[in-house]
């Protein structure tokens, strides 16, 4: 029996991953942990016959040092982190530090620290599980070709809500139309990021340290149909995809299950099907190329650059700016903010609280 924390209970990867552990009687939740939503996460514990939860009150705590005592006390084999934002970071270090293998639906972890978490690996060999869909595709393929053989990795994006729009046509869009996404059933954060495209620019940086790929090396295709998860470039030319449904169920197994193979599910039906594929439009979704800018500079520009879009994202949602505002405020934030050497959890925290004062300060001098 694999005992598993799941850090972010209540979001929808929280939700799937227990749904995920309940159907699986090798597996059992050993612990929670949410942010504002208690009543839900409490009835997820009774549910699941969980006694050990902890709750930060919703608030933006990007390094809450609950959630590290709570896996001391659960004592789990696996912790899933599918905690929103920089406040993954902490628990992802503090259960890699203690041997527990980490299964990663939190990227900010690898974008805010992922030299951090790279030096923890190194000392305790505790092993990092991808649950994003694109990085799990990635993982498998990437684990039947030599490495001296990838010439590319190819993640892959929806495009969001607002696939094919310009620029002119994205500056007055509203929550709503930008929460409507096309494919996926996500957060309001992450579902913001995926309309603003910062989310593949995230997971860009992610592939980066996941995988040991230099940038030049990792690309992004638009693939508004959600069926081929990531694609692998070999140097004889020929492109590797994984192809399956848009079900954050299959990674999530995947990972939990993993050495062993996960439940089987049902097949993906390809008859009928249509396949298309585009460039991102990297003037209308300048977070795109912002966030790949931060990945090359390295050090402590990621930590800005996801601070400030945290921030940036959290206004437009209350509908204090407009959704071009957002890839704007965080340029401003990465010119206001150089990259300095990310060596130790202070440096970055220091980033991430001066990624998130700078676009504050935007925020109130534009109010007045």
């Amino acid at each position: 029996m694999r005992r598993v924390l799941v850090l972010g209970s209540t979001g929808s990867i929280g939700v799937q991953a227990l749904e995920v552990i309940a159907a699986d009687p090798e597996l059992e939740a050993c612990g929670l942990a949410c942010g504002a939503r208690v009543t839900e996460m409490e009835a997820q514990a009774a549910a699941h016959g969980v006694t050990l939860t902890s709750a930060n009150g919703g608030g933006t705590v990007p390094h809450d040092p609950s959630l590290v005592g709570l896996i001391e006390r659960s004592e789990p084999d696996l912790v899933v982190n599918a905690i929103v934002g920089a406040a993954g970071l902490l628990p992802t270090l503090a259960a890699l530090e203690r041997g527990v293998p980490v299964a990663l639906a939190n990227k900010e972890s690898l974008v805010v620290g992922g030299d951090l978490v790279a030096a923890v690996r190194a000392r305790t060999g505790a092993a990092l599980l991808p649950i994003d869909s694109e990085h799990s595709a990635l993982w498998q393929l990437l684990e039947g070709v030599p490495a001296e053989r990838v010439a590319a990795a190819v993640v892959t994006a929806s495009g969001g809500p607002f696939r094919g729009r310009g620029a002119s046509e994205l500056a007055d869009v509203d929550v709503s139309a930008a929460l409507a996404h096309p494919t996926w059933r996500m957060g309001a954060k992450i579902t913001i990021d995926s309309a603003t495209m910062m989310n593949k620019g995230l997971e860009v940086i992610e592939a980066h340290h996941l995988f040991q790929l230099p940038y030049s090396r990792i690309e992004v295709v638009v693939h508004p149909q959600s069926l081929i998860h990531a694609m692998v470039r070999v140097e004889d030319g020929s492109l590797l995809a994984h192809l399956g449904p848009p079900d954050m169920r299959v990674p999530i197994g995947y990972a939990l299950n993993w050495p062993a193979p996960p439940p089987p599910r049902p097949p993906l039906d390809l008859l009928g099907r249509r396949l298309d594929f585009e460039a991102p439009d990297e003037e209308a979704f300048a977070c795109l190329p912002l966030a790949r800018a931060a990945g090359l500079a390295g050090g402590t520009a990621p930590a800005v650059l996801n601070a400030a879009n945290e921030v940036a994202v959290a206004a437009f949602l209350d509908e204090r700016i407009r959704f071009s505002d957002i890839a704007r405020l965080v340029a401003t934030a990465l010119d206001g903010c150089p990259a300095a050497p990310a060596d130790s959890l202070e440096a970055v925290m220091d980033a991430d609280a001066q990624g998130r004062e700078t676009v504050s300060s935007a925020l109130a001098e534009a109010a007045r």
